[in-house]
């Protein structure tokens, strides 16, 4: 499934019940939105969390920031959890410096740090 028009889309793969966007580029708003509507959807069909990894992402907007945070929002109240991957250190200065916050989001240096921590809680 793709998010997204044009040169803008972004793949969504669901690995059992684990979806993966993978942000390869900036998105336009729209483009956002879309993902957002999407992940929301998947995520109802029963996922149990959604990785979002944003190693190709510059720039993190509070526009983006609050799409993200809306994301957790919708995957958490479905039982579900969202981790961010992957995100830059420039990308996380600027969202300190400019005080946003992703709340309800947890964070991973890579994809594969990322689903260690659904494999961890599919142990307990």
């Amino acid at each position: 499934m793709t998010a997204g028009t044009g040169a803008e889309r972004v793949s969504v793969l669901r690995m059992d019940d684990i979806l993966i966007a993978a942000i390869q580029q900036e998105l336009t708003d729209e483009s956002a939105l879309t993902l957002q509507r999407d992940l929301t959807e998947m995520a109802a069909a029963g996922a149990r969390g959604v990785v979002i990894e944003i190693s190709g992402v510059e720039i993190v907007d509070s526009f983006l920031a609050r799409v993200l945070s809306e994301i957790a929002a919708a995957t958490n109240m479905l039982a579900g959890r969202t981790v961010v991957a992957g995100m830059r250190p420039s990308v996380a200065i600027t969202l300190v410096e400019m005080g946003l916050s992703l709340r309800g989001l947890e964070t991973a240096r890579s994809l594969e740090d990322a689903m260690s921590l659904f494999r961890e809680q599919a142990g307990r």
